[in-house]
């Protein structure tokens, strides 16, 4: 047996789960941002952890929200959380081959597919562990929904939520996920090319379609880069 393949991650569900620990916390923190965010929006209580629990991807749920609270309807919304969500098409495709079992198997290994529990699957050139996926999902998810949870009870308790920079929520999140996709010029010319797209449809076009027409930029400037 070579050192590299002595030093390759061990695919397990224990290991997976170490690896995603340091996880906790941000996922903490950025669920419960979301969880005051949609109710002091008027989400109530339950919907905003059903949608944690079920969607699990804080730009698909604040990009939904944002439509919503700026007053665009359900369809804009959910088109353009799914147009935000699509990169998982591209995940699924690089984990595939490494996945195993029948079709109900794969697809719930599927559903624990996120940008970082894909990393922490890596196992080698080319390679992911199903089982080492599951595990760093796990820290991921209950940070997540627990901190959902947090903030829901949290933002039941605030009467003025723009006091606290609430409505600062949904551009810094986004400003965050766009600052790790800025690193080389092709991505660069991209995203502000939506942007400017997106800031000359704000005036004229109903809530969600700048959105919209930004992402349907970005995956064309992908698919001729």
């Amino acid at each position: 047996m070579s050192a590299a393949t002595r030093t390759e991650p061990a695919d397990t569900l224990a290991a997976g789960i170490r690896a995603g620990l340091p996880l906790v916390l941000p996922t903490l923190l950025i669920g419960g941002s979301f969880g005051v965010a949609a109710t002091t929006a008027g989400w109530g209580d339950v919907a905003p952890v059903v949608m944690s629990v079920i969607v699990f991807s804080g730009a698909a749920q604040f990009a939904t929200l944002s439509v919503l609270v700026a007053g665009g309807g359900a369809l804009t919304a959910i088109a353009a959380a799914t147009l935000i969500t699509l990169r998982f098409l591209a995940l699924g495709v690089a984990i595939g081959p490494s996945m195993r079992g029948g079709p109900l198997r794969r697809a719930v290994e599927g559903w624990t597919i996120t940008d970082a529990s894909l990393i922490l699957a890596r196992t080698g050139e080319a390679r992911y562990g199903p089982s080492r996926l599951v595990g760093s999902f796990l820290p991921q998810f209950f940070g997540w929904t627990l901190g959902t949870l947090a903030g829901v009870v949290a933002g039941g308790q605030i009467a003025d939520p723009d006091r606290y920079g609430i409505d600062a929520l949904f551009p810094a999140f986004f400003c965050y996920l766009l600052a790790g996709e800025l690193a080389d010029p092709a991505s660069r010319r991209t995203a502000a090319a939506a942007g400017l797209i997106a800031l000359a449809l704000i005036p004229v076009a109903p809530p969600g379609v700048p959105v919209i027409a930004a992402c349907v930029a970005v995956f064309a400037g992908r698919l001729r880069g």
